[in-house]
């Protein structure tokens, strides 16, 4: 099939573009069933009903004593202790008129029983104890106060996390049912790219791309098949694409989709699939493909390294993340006061490496790094974050800002 390059004077939206891309992700893949060892980052492929209440039962939210309300003084008084329960332990016989019982933080609550008086308030006295006065079902943790037998514990296109995982076992479950992995094939455009160790020769550079665009995509619970470098030859090329294609749901390339650079990798896309060249309305970047290669959707990510990372988690992420049958796949940002002015309007969007600082006031409010050039990565190890500046906006000193944590677009 033969591909389309966007009117060079237009640059498409970022927003029109990854719309774009989610609809043309495609299905997730196959689902299986995995215990909760082998859960973590996974995606739900169905929902999951609770089986039973949490808690199961009325249980003690403190150490202390648990008694009948109704049986203590207004202002506090003496009453009897009749027992121990500790977490694990039977409820034990129903709580008789002015009794007590010791009971530990997690212990089911003896028949009867409605609140728990922490044990630093009370005070013992032989076979008695005197408490202070209470209000009826004080720390107390109902029976399915946190869900209810039946109700949704989580939704299918949930990304597993520990605190799921907590919840999931909590509920007795030991198994859920899971997509596969996506797998996604990365592979580096560019005869100039040399690996890390290797001795440079002039117009070498180290393949950073590479490494920092594998180590996103695990970030984003892919499996990733690294194919390394194409050979700059339309023949290689194709051959390597076509392994690619055969193993994986998912490829992405680094280098090569600029308008005017050499054509070997455009030309092969072109010969095994489909491919448009888009000019996108952002900064770091601009150069993106999309496309397939013998059915596999294809995304052709810019050579500059900055630009390459700011792309892929901002357009990227969210193609795989539907890719894998996410439901929730784009950032929320967060508005915070800027650092900084921004006078100078741009057609793009700029994603500008950023992190939050204390002003002299002790809030936070959004920092820039003085070097913002897509080649190069040091302002992004320094940075924690994006701020957004959108095309043709200028923003002044304590103007809000849209904030990107880097700790949610790389997870």
């Amino acid at each position: 099939m033969s591909g389309r390059v966007c009117d060079s004077g237009v640059l498409m939206p970022v927003d029109e573009a990854i719309r774009h891309l989610l609809d043309q992700a495609p299905p997730p893949p196959p689902m299986q069933r995995v215990g909760l060892d082998q859960a973590l980052a996974r995606v739900l492929a169905t929902d999951i009903m609770c089986p039973m209440n949490l808690p199961a039962w009325d249980n003690s939210a403190m150490d202390g004593y648990a008694l009948r309300a109704a049986d203590l003084p207004a202002d506090g008084g003496y009453l009897t202790l009749a027992g121990r329960i500790a977490a694990g332990d039977e409820p034990g016989e129903p709580l008789q008129a002015g009794q007590v019982v010791r009971i530990f933080t997690g212990a089911p609550l003896p028949p009867g029983a409605d609140t728990v008086v922490p044990q630093e308030s009370c005070r013992v006295d032989g076979e008695r104890v005197w408490l202070p006065s209470v209000n009826g079902g004080d720390h107390v943790r109902k029976e399915g106060e946190e869900l209810r037998r039946g109700e949704r514990l989580l939704e299918a296109g949930t990304r597993l996390r520990a605190q799921e995982l907590g919840l999931l076992a909590g509920a007795g479950i030991g198994q859920v049912d899971v997509y596969r992995p996506l797998q996604v094939g990365l592979l580096s455009s560019g005869d100039e790219l040399r690996e890390p160790g290797e001795p440079l020769a002039p117009g070498q550079i180290y393949n950073s791309n590479r490494h920092s665009l594998a180590a996103l995509l695990r970030g984003w619970g892919v499996e990733v098949h690294d194919f390394g470098v194409m050979p700059d030859q339309l023949l290689a090329s194709r051959q390597a694409l076509r392994l690619a294609a055969a193993e994986c749901d998912v490829l992405i390339t680094s280098g090569g989709v600029s308008v005017g650079e050499e054509d070997h990798l455009k030309q092969a896309i072109e010969a095994l699939g489909s491919i448009d060249l888009w000019r996108l309305a952002i900064q770091p970047g601009k150069p993106l493909a999309f496309g397939d290669v013998e059915g596999k959707p294809w995304i052709g990510l810019p050579g500059n390294p900055s630009a390459a990372l700011i792309t892929a988690l901002i357009v990227v992420r969210p193609f795989l993340f539907r890719a894998q049958g996410m439901g929730d796949v784009l950032p929320v940002p967060l508005q915070v006061p800027a650092g900084f002015d921004w006078l100078k309007r741009n057609r793009r969007r700029q994603y500008l490496r950023a992190r939050l600082v204390p002003d002299a006031n002790g809030h936070l409010c959004v920092e820039l790094h003085p070097q913002q050039s897509s080649a190069m990565l040091t302002a992004a190890c320094w940075a924690d974050g994006l701020a957004v500046v959108e095309c043709e906006a200028q923003l002044h000193k304590h103007d809000k800002v849209l904030y990107l944590p880097f700790a949610e677009l790389m997870h």
